[in-house]
C-alpha cells in the first residue's frame, strides 16, 4: 500500500494542476478544494479502523477500495450543482466542488493502490475482476519495497515543490 503521504500529496498536487492549468479561475477553484483533494486522498483507507475489531476478518479493501465510492461522491456532485455557494474565510465553496473534490481524490487513491500495491478490486461484490500492476513488489532489484515506496513519496513531494515555486514562487514566503 502506498505511505499515506503519497496518497494525500498524489492527490494535492492532481488538483492544483488542475486548479494552475486547467480550471484557472482561483475564484471557482479555490484552495480549499486542493486541500479536500488530499484529504480524500486518504478516505478509503478508513476501513483500517474497521479491521481492529472485526474479530480476525479482513475488512480493508473490500468496499472502500472499489469505483463506487468515487461515483458516489460524483453523483453527490452532479445532484448539488445549482445549491448555492457557500462562504468559508473568504471563499465561496460549492457542495459539488467539495464532491468533485472527494471524487478525485479517492479516485486517486484506488488508483495508486492498484499500480504500486497488488490487487484492487474495483467491482466488489459484483465482480473478482481485479486491477493492478504492484510496481512497489516488483521494485528494481536491491530495492525493497518500502525504500520504493519512500523514493515514490520524495519524488512526488519535490516535484509539487518545483511546480510551486515556479508556479506560485513560494521561496518568497521563506
Amino acid at each position: 500500500m502506498p505511505y499515506a503521504v503519497t496518497q494525500v500529496i498524489f492527490a494535492l498536487v492532481i488538483a492544483d494542476v488542475i486548479r494552475d492549468y486547467v480550471v484557472r479561475d482561483k475564484k471557482k477553484f479555490p484552495l480549499h478544494y486542493v486541500l479536500i483533494a488530499g484529504i480524500a486522498g486518504l478516505l478509503p483507507d478508513i476501513d483500517i479502523l474497521f479491521d481492529w475489531f472485526s474479530a480476525g476478518e479482513p475488512i480493508h479493501r473490500l468496499l472502500t477500495h472499489t469505483i463506487f465510492l468515487p461515483l458516489y461522491f460524483l453523483l453527490l456532485a452532479l445532484a448539488t450543482r445549482k445549491v448555492k455557494s457557500k462562504t468559508l474565510g473568504k471563499h465561496k465553496m460549492k457542495w459539488s466542488g467539495v464532491f468533485y473534490m472527494l471524487a478525485l481524490g479517492t479516485l486517486v487513491h484506488l488508483l495508486l493502490d492498484g499500480f504500486l500495491a497488488g490487487m484492487v478490486y474495483p467491482l466488489a461484490p459484483f465482480s473478482e475482476f481485479a486491477f493492478g500492476l504492484g510496481l512497489a513488489s516488483q521494485a528494481i532489484q536491491g530495492v525493497s519495497a518500502n525504500d520504493f515506496l519512500a523514493g515514490v513519496d520524495a519524488i512526488i513531494l519535490m516535484a509539487w515543490f518545483v511546480h510551486e515555486e515556479v508556479k506560485h514562487k513560494i521561496s518568497d514566503f521563506i
